[in-house]
């Protein structure tokens, strides 16, 4: 938190003061529904959207939320700028995981009476009885964790909520913007930083009839009518005197460039204080202890032996190691199946007698690959579960820090309730497996509905997801004990991904740990 004090920015002058380095921001498109949105920095191609600046761990060795995102908050009149000064706050952070939290999304579902009376502009959208306040803290909450939420979307012209909400997840920082983001005091508390957006009376009706004309299909006398009955008054009553809250008062909004500039260097500095680092931390922990009960490994026989025997070989050509890497990756999918949870069921045979077997306890099972090497497992679970919905996680490992990165991420909807096969080829430290395993969590996985497949994992791997995730069930086809000072298992099986693919990695691009074998 910063100084209770609150910091004013008078700064009238602009022509004497030199602009700080904020990217001024596009012009505004025609706008009908509610906007809340992720803003990180990404690279789109015709299939995927990647973050090309990854999100580190936000969580510790335990596998438990650490840094929760910091929530600005800002508040003010209505078409006072708050938009403008979130986006370019956004701009000038220049840092992955931004998400922009509108208020707006946040209005209730109308009723049909209420309906007419919007359609009349005689319902009033400025009063604080017209804000979800129980379902924005709730979702602001679950968002500051780091959980995934569900937004609404509203449609401004029908006056209701879309079917479809927004997902939205990941955020190293939230700016939450409404005109009565300080009126509730549960949303206070969640606001780690609080700006008030100050513009002129005149200059705010100026630009609510602008965009009430041309974004929400309404007529001059109808916004005139609406503003002196119940946008006014209501920023005399309820908006203004939330000023005391805040800790920065920006007037002339996103002209302010000071201001601006002041904040985005508060914003940096939180965000320094709250970095933490886990694959070192891992590296030293869990040393000679036995391996978990959660751990099962496929009997070595002969056969898995033999083929173990072939693809660590270095001699071994691309074509045999992609041949046996399949087989065995079929036979781990296959042990890996033996332990979802079953209920006894009945059928009736062709000949007319009954046959008691078993059918899978729940409502389905989800594959989640861990990108690229853990994506080569995916033919094998689809060959024996058929209509398997996928997904991926991209995690790299940032060079600088040495840390696991979380790049992309595309999950099935309505995971929740879905048995989760994740898998890996090779998985060393944990370091990405924990990451992986945290974002499954993250939108509200249960714990003991995971199951870690890897082809490989060192003895280091394994204490570190079954300490943090006790309840997952750790399934691989061999454990190899030591790691090197590399993070490389010893004796290992190369890098899994590269010789796959037949790919060389360039010396400034590595994948995860698991793919990376180390």
């Amino acid at each position: 938190m910063i100084c209770k004090c609150m910091i004013f920015i008078f700064l009238d002058k602009q022509k004497h003061v030199p602009r700080c380095p904020l990217t001024p921001s596009l012009s505004p498109q025609k706008r009908t529904t509610s906007q809340s949105k992720t803003e990180p920095p990404l690279l789109r191609t015709n299939k995927r959207t990647i973050y090309t600046a990854g999100r580190p761990p936000w969580y510790n060795v335990t596998g438990t939320t650490f840094k929760e995102a910091f929530v600005i908050g800002l508040c003010g009149g209505s078409a006072s700028g708050k938009t403008t000064v979130a986006n370019k706050i956004i701009e000038a952070l220049d840092v992955p995981w931004v998400v922009l939290l509108s208020m707006d999304s946040f209005y209730k579902v109308l009723s049909k009476e209420e309906q007419e009376l919007a359609a009349k502009n005689e319902y009033n959208f400025d009063h604080p009885d017209a804000f979800d306040f129980e379902l924005l803290v709730n979702v602001l909450r679950k968002l500051k964790k780091g959980k995934s939420i569900k937004v609404p979307v509203y449609n401004f012209t029908s006056h209701s909520r879309r079917k479809e909400w927004k997902t939205v997840y990941g955020a190293n920082v939230v700016i939450f913007e409404g005109i009565l983001a300080f009126a509730n005091k549960e949303l206070l508390k969640l606001l780690d930083m609080k700006v008030f957006v100050d513009t002129d009376s005149d200059i705010r009706l100026i630009r609510r009839l602008k965009r009430d004309i041309s974004q929400r299909g309404r007529d001059i006398s109808g916004i005139i009518k609406q503003y002196n009955k119940f946008v006014k008054p209501a920023f005399e009553q309820y908006i203004e005197p939330t000023v005391q809250a805040a800790d920065i008062v920006v007037p002339r909004g996103g002209e302010n460039f000071v201001a601006l500039d002041l904040i985005v260097q508060h914003v940096h500095s939180q965000l320094e204080k709250r970095e933490i680092t886990v694959r070192s931390a891992l590296a030293s922990a869990h040393q000679g202890q036995p391996l978990p009960k959660t751990l099962s490994v496929m009997e070595s026989t002969p056969q898995v032996r033999g083929m173990h025997t072939i693809i660590r070989n270095k001699e071994t050509n691309r074509d045999e190691f992609i041949f046996y890497s399949k087989r065995l990756m079929r036979l781990l999918i296959e042990h890996a199946l033996s332990f979802l949870p079953l209920k006894p069921v009945s059928v009736e045979t062709p000949q007319g007698g009954v046959y008691d077997g078993k059918r899978l306890s729940g409502k389905r099972i989800t594959g989640v690959s861990i990108l690229r090497a853990g994506e080569t497992m995916e033919q094998a679970l689809m060959a024996v579960c058929k209509d398997i919905r996928l997904g991926k996680i991209l995690i790299q490992t940032n060079h600088d820090t040495g840390e696991p990165e979380l790049h992309y991420l595309r999950l099935p909807k309505d995971i929740t309730e879905d048995y989760v096969i994740l898998m890996d080829s090779t998985v060393s430290t944990g370091a990405a497996a924990l990451m992986a395993v945290r974002v499954l969590l993250d939108h509200d996985v249960a714990e003991d509905k995971i199951f870690l497949l890897s082809l490989l994992m060192a003895e280091m791997g394994v204490h570190s997801v079954a300490y943090a995730f006790p309840k997952v069930r750790i399934i691989t086809t061999a454990v190899d004990k030591e790691v090197n000072d590399q993070f490389h298992i010893i004796p290992g099986i190369g890098n899994f991904g590269d010789r796959y693919f037949g790919t060389d990695a360039p010396s400034d691009w590595c994948e995860s740990d698991e793919g990376m074998d180390y």
